[in-house]
């Protein structure tokens, strides 16, 4: 990729065994697939899904959407620096406009990135076309190429089976945490047949399912892979926690000398454990989970 290229990008990423007794006990073998060493600023997920949209960006303006917290925001606000490419963030709260900006809005503006900040009603309908035209006119960016939040469409989709093909042969399960579904869409393509994926989905409300099926429907033409949610491990929704997953955190980062990520990766390795205890997986099994992240700031 003409000009992503020059970001040297560390592909495949490594596949790192940990010893854990909360596992090994029940004869499963716990590997960290560690997207989050692809590149120091475009980590994990991010990459793949970006990669793509920047090449077929051209040069152009890229607008972006994501909340106050995005990782996604921060990722393309990055990238936009790195290629010298203009960048426009529309930021879910019109009424963050009028506050002082959070780190990660901070981040972004660091790198470049211009935010527009919209209504929630307006944000809600922005994949509604004359809500989008209205949206970019009033960010002046009418001409730009559009990623939608998460960075999920089907370029991204088909950019995350390199996940997929990567970890073929090397795991029996593969698990990750699930924002809008674009990189399970991707990543459950690429497996080889008789692998299974997971997904933990951080926000609640049950309808990541249908999703990630029309996400793999317009990218593969056909639901791919043997994939499966569990819904019950989002802590009350995007970037809530609790005094539980907090210490479960602090004590997985204690054990393995490893910063957790908090809004994705620790709810993902929670679900794992809990899961390993409750039998989910045979014994002799290999579970890979995917960090798409590190911790900010």
């Amino acid at each position: 990729m003409t000009g992503l290229d020059t970001l040297r990008p560390r592909l495949p990423s490594p596949l790192q065994e940990l010893s854990d007794p909360r596992f090994a006990r029940h004869g499963l073998r716990l590997l960290l697939k560690r997207d989050d060493l692809i590149h120091p600023e475009l980590i994990g997920n991010k990459w793949r899904k970006l990669a793509p949209n920047l090449t077929a960006a051209a040069g152009r303006t890229v607008v972006t959407f994501g909340g106050a917290y995005s990782n996604h925001l921060r990722a393309t606000a990055a990238a936009g620096r790195l290629l010298g490419l203009p960048t426009v963030g529309v930021v879910r709260g019109e009424e963050l406009a009028d506050r002082p900006l959070n780190p990660s809005l901070a981040r972004c503006t660091a790198d470049g990135m211009r935010l527009h900040f919209v209504d929630r009603p307006t944000y809600r309908r922005k994949a509604e076309p004359d809500t989008l035209a209205r949206v970019l006119r009033a960010a002046q960016a009418e001409d730009a190429y559009v990623v939608p939040e998460g960075g999920s469409n089907s370029l991204a989709v088909r950019g995350c089976r390199a996940l997929g093909e990567e970890l073929s042969g090397r795991a029996d399960a593969v698990a990750i945490a699930c924002g809008t579904g674009g990189t399970l869409a991707g990543l459950a393509a690429g497996l080889a047949p008789g692998m299974r994926c997971l997904g933990v989905p951080v926000l609640k409300g049950g309808f990541l399912s249908a999703d990630i099926e029309s996400l793999q429907r317009r990218a593969f033409g056909a639901r791919c892979g043997d994939w499966t949610l569990d819904d019950r491990f989002h802590f009350g929704g995007y970037a809530r926690t609790t005094p539980e997953l907090d210490a479960f955190t602090e004590d997985f980062e204690h054990r393995h000398g490893l910063p957790v990520e908090r809004l994705y990766v620790a709810k993902l390795l929670y679900g794992l454990v809990t899961l390993a205890e409750e039998g989910a997986f045979a014994r002799g099994t290999a579970v890979a989970a995917v960090v798409t992240g590190r911790p900010f700031p």
